[in-house]
């Protein structure tokens, strides 16, 4: 147990320049804070006791303002930053090395049964406001940028941006012309081709 919070602290300290100490680390960051009781919540839920693991989730929640359930199945050296409005859900597994930021989700579509979460690579990073749902896989080595959703498979050495998600980078190489500012806007995309459909069945009808 010591070990393993030892390199728990050593990660934030490796991730996170504001990191001073590793006091302040130990009993001032959420992420931190949230890791450790989960990993209490999932030995009980693992072990029949699921009323308690849901009351340790729960008493975590209000504290750190971060929700994972007992069940979801996280790696080692997991480091969440700042942590505010992360929402990790039931069936989620988790590798090693990944980092995720506030306002992050990994849920479910509300359509999947089973496994309805997703499954997240080693050494992933997923930026502030992202969300990832349903049972789709993120390749290890890829980063999620900020507020993009996604909502099918990235694979692995890639960066995906965008509402819904597109990769952008593959294996260092750029596969779209896109970035985090030249986001295409959905909204004008549907409605753009709402208007192509119109138009085609304006013509239908002439003939």
């Amino acid at each position: 147990m010591f070990s393993q919070l030892k390199e728990d602290i050593q990660c934030v300290k490796d991730r996170d320049p504001a990191a001073t100490s590793v006091l302040e680390i130990l009993l001032l960051y959420p992420g931190l804070r949230a890791v450790r009781s989960h990993r209490k919540a999932y030995w009980c839920y693992h072990h029949n006791l699921r009323f308690l693991a849901r009351w340790i989730s729960q008493r975590t929640v209000r504290k750190t303002g971060i929700e994972i359930h007992p069940g979801a199945k996280i790696g080692k050296r997991f480091f969440i930053d700042h942590g505010t409005g992360v929402v990790i859900g039931e069936t989620t597994e988790i590798g090693d090395d990944v980092t995720i930021y506030q306002g992050v989700t990994l849920g479910g579509t509300g359509k999947d049964v089973g496994k309805r979460h997703p499954t997240v690579g080693s050494n992933v990073m997923i930026g502030a406001g992202a969300k990832i749902l349903g049972p789709v896989k993120i390749g290890d080595n890829t980063k999620i940028a900020a507020g993009s959703v996604v909502l099918h498979e990235i694979p692995p050495n890639s960066t995906a941006v965008g509402t819904p998600a597109r990769v952008v980078k593959q294996d260092g190489v750029r596969v779209d012309s896109l970035d985090q500012i030249h986001i295409p806007d959905p909204v004008a995309q549907e409605i753009e081709r709402l208007e192509n459909m119109i138009k085609d069945l304006a013509e239908a009808i002439r003939r």
